[in-house]
């Protein structure tokens, strides 16, 4: 029937200038989430299924596949391109693993730099093979379905946090940091600061100083004070 919706929508992506996101490859995500207020980090119980893989920075490419299917995220592949971040969302679903290591190694050969999902993933073996960072909340070899409707391209929540195609992503020892593409600028203009301020509470530390600036006492006796 011509008015039966098809299994799979998608939604064009503007992506940011490349610029931008090279200006934040190797930030410390720390660093990222104080220029943004403190806040933008994925939840914490998504780790990197490969320990030592877990580095990225890249452009969001977000699919919705639901529980149990994987079906959108395969036909993501013929949207990647090189430098994005595939970032799948399962509902939370942890019945099986969305994919593995031959989906992702097909996202890798397409130029894809990282993935996030907030279900599980399978193949460990192969994956470390693969080299992809790949950010999920478990390892299961369950397999998933694939016939599920799903999006492209469309803002999700991963794991309880919104992400949008174009949005920059960010990967280090500390998490998964997302920066809205509606303020990266800002985040650019205020990482400078960030830095600097970074930069002189570490060197107060290997002075020796023993409490944070705001903590500090002025001990100059008060007969010694002009």
């Amino acid at each position: 029937m011509i008015d039966v919706p098809p299994l799979i929508q998608r939604r064009a992506i503007t992506r940011p200038p490349q610029d931008q996101v090279q200006a934040l490859h190797g930030t410390p995500t720390g660093f990222i989430v104080d220029a943004m207020g403190g806040s933008g980090a994925l939840d914490f119980r998504l780790r990197p299924a490969i320990a030592e893989q877990y580095a990225f920075c890249g452009v969001a490419l977000t699919v919705s596949a639901g529980p149990g299917d994987n079906l959108a995220l395969v036909h993501a592949l013929q949207d990647v391109q090189p430098g994005d971040v595939l970032m799948a969302a399962t509902g939370g679903f942890t019945g099986c693993a969305i994919t593995g290591d031959l989906v992702l190694g097909m996202a890798k050969n397409s130029g894809a730099v990282g993935f996030v999902t907030d279900g599980c993933v399978r193949d460990l073996v192969g994956l470390r093979s693969v080299g992809l960072p790949a950010w999920a909340v478990g390892v299961t070899p369950n397999s998933p379905q694939r016939h599920r409707p799903g999006t492209i391209g469309f803002d999700i929540a991963l794991a309880g946090h919104p992400v949008a195609s174009g949005d920059i992503v960010v990967a280090d020892l500390d998490g998964v940091v997302v920066v809205p593409q509606a303020r990266i600028a800002e985040v650019l203009a205020r990482l400078p600061q960030v830095r600097a301020a970074e930069a002189l509470a570490d060197a107060a530390v290997r002075d020796g100083a023993r409490l944070p600036s705001f903590l500090a006492v002025d001990t100059t006796p008060a007969a010694s004070k002009p």
